[in-house]
Parts: structure tokens; sequence; C-alpha cells
């Protein structure tokens, strides 16, 4: 199955947001899904970095960079990290690095670009606040879907 998302918006209705944001995709996977978590950070990787040294059981890490491509919340060394600790995929609201190196890797990521520049390490940002990203609300342990139609997101885990 190449195209999840139509399926899931056929069938669950208004159960299922889309976000109205044209990702790209930098991952080795571009089908992924999971139990959200969130971070609001700006231009600050410091709890991306943390987030993905800890166990992902499964999930989706979504961070909301403001829409900043100054400097790239997620390079090749944080994305084997997530890897390693089982987080299923990234979605960036901001930009990312290696891009050759995350395509090779298994792991979903979405961003909205790239960026070569690493971002400052202050310790800034902050997890598991709801977010709002093209006027969706995403809040930690939500379920979200994606592949490379975009974006869904449901408060309930549908099939």
């Amino acid at each position: 199955m190449n195209d999840l998302l139509p399926d899931l918006s056929d069938e669950n209705g208004d159960t299922v947001q889309w976000l109205p944001i044209q990702w790209r995709d930098f991952g080795g996977e571009s089908i992924f899904s999971g139990q959200v978590e969130t971070l609001h950070c700006m231009e600050d990787n410091s709890k991306v970095r943390e987030l993905v040294n800890q166990p992902g059981h499964g999930r989706v890490l979504v961070v909301d960079g403001q829409g900043s491509l100054n400097k790239a919340l997620l390079g090749d060394l944080l994305a084997e990290r997530a890897v390693e600790n089982n987080w299923k995929g990234i979605v960036i609201f901001g930009a990312v690095r290696d891009a050759g190196a995350l395509s090779t890797m298994a792991l979903g990521v979405k961003a909205l670009g790239v960026c070569p520049i690493k971002t400052e390490k202050l310790g800034a940002g902050n997890v598991g606040v709801t977010l709002d990203l093209g006027g969706v609300s995403i809040a930690s342990g939500d379920y979200l879907y994606a592949d490379l139609n975009g974006v869904m997101v449901s408060k309930v885990p549908v099939k």
C-alpha cells in the first residue's frame, strides 16, 4: 500500500484532520504512523536530542520549529539515535540537514526544508505542549499518520 491517507480520510471522515502543510519527505520510510510526542522549540535542538535518546516505543515526534529554515533541528546523528531507540518518525515544522543520510534510514522524516547549519544548544524548548500547525491542534498522545500525501492526526487510533 503506497497511499495511506486517502483511505484514512475516506473511511474516518472528521475523526482525522489533515495538516494543510506541504511537507517534504527526507526519511527512508515514506509511510509511518504512531502516537505523538510534541515539542516546541526555536533554532535549538537540545530537546530533540533529549527525546530521541529516550525509548520511542514506536512514537512519532512532532516538532514545532516555528517554520524557521535558518537552522536544522534534525541531522543524521540524532536520526540514528531515533532509529536505535524505536521512534517511527519525526515531523518538523522547520528544517533538517544531512538529507542524503536521512534518506537511507529506517525512519519517517518530514520537514519544511533543509539547512546545513546546526542549532544552538541552549536547552530551550517545551516538551508535551499542545501545538497548532496549519490551524490543527496536535497534543502529546494524539495519533499521527503520514505518507507521500502529507500528514493527518487523530485524537483516537484509526484504521
